[in-house]
């Protein structure tokens, strides 16, 4: 990472800290998932995981420094080609921490998604999502189809996060689940959060 690494060494550190126990969880196989943290607002930079690397295994130097495109500001290496999905969300929700996670549960539950929303209910563990105060809350998480074409992509789900800010994740049909945080713990507590309803919900259906 060059001078990122003392520049934002602990937002770096934060961050890997975060990806090893997602990974160490089995929710970001082989080279699968991608991570961010913001670490300025003006202009909006972020920490993001580079394409391609094992997430078991990850360090520091294992993350760029982009700018608001998602393009890096330093270095050959390169960005996911998901990373305009991690600077809209910054953007669009004044998130700290974008997490990407490719488990079992929440390609199961977005494979078999009837609709283009997933409502999740009844589960005490709902509590564990930022504001959420009872089990009787219904929280939407919307799917949008799995595509390529990530500009495209993002501009369908910066609609969606406007209409409804309230949101705490997305999941991609057969990919995986997006969400975030005011900080990189908050961020990771919704993974575990999210992967733990996944899993209920599915087993259930």
């Amino acid at each position: 990472m060059g001078n990122v690494s003392s520049d934002y060494k602990s937002e770096a550190v934060s961050l890997c800290d975060a990806i090893s126990f997602i990974a160490g969880k089995g929710w970001a196989p082989g080279t699968g998932g991608n991570f961010s943290v913001v670490v300025s607002e003006n202009p909006l930079r972020l920490l993001v995981t580079k394409s391609g690397i094992d997430k078991q295994v990850v360090t520091p130097d294992g993350l760029l420094l982009v700018n608001r495109n998602g393009k890096p500001l330093e270095g050959k290496a390169k960005p996911s080609a998901e990373t305009l999905l991690h600077t809209m969300i910054a953007r669009v929700t004044g998130a700290t921490s974008i997490l990407h996670t490719h488990s079992i549960w929440n390609t199961v539950v977005s494979s078999r998604a009837q609709g283009d929303v997933i409502e999740l209910s009844g589960f005490e563990m709902l509590k564990g999502l930022t504001g959420v105060k009872s089990h009787l809350h219904v929280e939407p998480v919307p799917v949008f189809a799995n595509s390529q074409d990530i500009p495209a992509l993002a501009r369908k789900v910066s609609a969606k996060l406007k209409r409804q800010p309230k949101l705490h994740g997305f999941l991609l049909q057969g990919h995986g689940l997006y969400t975030w945080g005011s900080s990189v713990e908050e961020a990771r507590r919704h993974v575990e959060i999210f992967e733990f309803l996944f899993e209920a919900y599915g087993r259930l259906s």
